[in-house]
């Protein structure tokens, strides 16, 4: 009998073996093999397969439909369907056993044999190259595609709703908008965003999102987001929060751009509460800007900003140029400062030069000076040619007094 007509009863079968057995179904397999086989040889055979890694018999029974050995194995690692052969064979014998396992190997293998077949028949039939693309394209349509529920993803951070918040958790309007983000962009099923969002709540936002679901149990994960926000969100309408934008003004020695991130900040919440419509964000964004920029008029100047007030930019456009315009004044400044410098240095070297000179200068008076103090009084002559030797005072008050008494006498 063809193993393939008995597949499902193999598998059934397989299944109630190992309920019966106490087995993990994703560690146990069926091979069907000869009569005659030890369990150390259907050990060592079933061992030759590495995705099987260590395998061990757990039972043994007759089946006379297909006149062989069922044989019920363990495996110590789980196994993947993907890496499973349909059947091993003996090293010896070189008998093939077929195997069976607790997965979706055989349905995904049938799924794909069809189309192959039909494709080899319209080559074989038809060698055109349009027949050939078509076939192919039947065969990527009948292959499912893998299902997001299991995909990696980030896992969103911890939110319970507690003020202050947590070391550990996320604030409120960050975490809203990680989820928000989640939800919009990944394509799993609604109930795994939803057990997505519910996994990382604890605390008073958990029971929030449990009182939501026990209302609706197939509540949305968007209502579940929007639970939270209103339950623990500041309780503003889009009108308050339009009129906190109006009132927004540029910091002190912050950057132009910095202050418009802040006002796109701020304006989208006015326009996810319904404060203005988003047609006339654009408008919005240029003319509050011009009011709230108190510390950047020359570059709004610089800019045009106030002349393309009726046709305003979108913020990425607006955002690159202010950017630009601010790198450009911060070369400016720095080659200033540079010339600046440079020109500095110089004074300096010259005033050091002067110093140095003083210094010397000094330096040979002080020499001269105590020269005076240690030369005696010489007698000066009657040539007017020859130059007078300094002495010391005391020197020369005493050779003053002595020309004194010698002129009396």
């Amino acid at each position: 009998m063809d193993i393939q007509s008995v597949q499902a009863e193999l598998v059934t079968e397989l299944r109630e073996w190992c309920e019966g057995e106490f087995l993990d179904e994703e560690t146990a397999l069926f091979a069907l093999a000869p009569r005659g086989h030890e369990v150390a040889e259907i050990e060592e055979t079933l061992g030759t397969v590495k995705a099987f890694g260590r395998v061990r018999v757990r039972g043994r029974k007759f089946n006379t439909k297909l006149n062989r050995l069922s044989v019920l194995c363990e495996t110590r690692e789980k196994l993947d369907p993907t890496k499973i052969p349909p059947d091993v064979k003996h090293p010896t014998t070189e008998d093939s056993w077929p195997v069976i396992i607790v997965g979706e190997r055989t349905a995904l293998g049938d799924a794909v044999k069809t189309p192959l077949k039909s494709l080899l028949d319209a080559s074989a039939s038809n060698d055109s190259a349009e027949s050939i693309i078509r076939a192919v394209g039947d065969l990527l349509s009948k292959i499912e595609k893998p299902s997001g529920e299991n995909s990696s993803y980030r896992r969103l951070r911890m939110f319970s709703g507690t003020l202050p918040t947590p070391a550990g958790e996320e604030a409120l309007e960050h975490w809203l908008e990680q989820a928000r983000l989640m939800v919009e962009e990944s394509d799993c099923s609604i109930k795994e965003k939803r057990r997505r969002i519910m996994e990382c709540l604890r605390g008073p936002a958990l029971s929030v999102v449990k009182a939501v679901r026990t209302a609706e149990a197939n509540v949305t994960p968007s209502k579940c987001l929007d639970a939270i926000e209103s339950a623990f969100g500041a309780a503003e309408s889009g009108e308050d929060l339009y009129f906190e934008f109006r009132l927004l003004q540029q910091e002190k020695n912050e950057k132009l751009s910095d202050f418009l991130r802040r006002l796109e900040q701020s304006l989208t919440k006015v326009v996810s509460k319904g404060g203005i419509p988003a047609s006339r964000v654009d408008v919005a964004r240029v003319e509050q800007l011009l009011r709230g920029a108190i510390h950047s008029d020359l570059m709004l100047i610089q800019l045009k900003i106030r002349e393309r007030k009726q046709n305003p930019p979108k913020f990425l456009e607006l955002l690159a140029e202010i950017r630009a315009e601010e790198e450009y004044a911060a070369a400016r400044v720095k080659l200033s400062t540079s010339v600046h410098r440079v020109h500095a240095n110089k004074e300096v070297d010259g005033r050091q030069t002067e110093i140095l000179t003083l210094k010397a200068e000094i330096k040979e008076l002080k020499t001269l000076f105590a020269t005076m103090k240690t030369e005696p009084c010489q007698e000066v002559g009657d040539d007017n040619d020859t130059v007078p030797v300094p002495v010391s005072s005391v020197e020369f008050w005493k050779c003053r007094g002595s020309s004194a008494e010698e002129t009396s006498v």
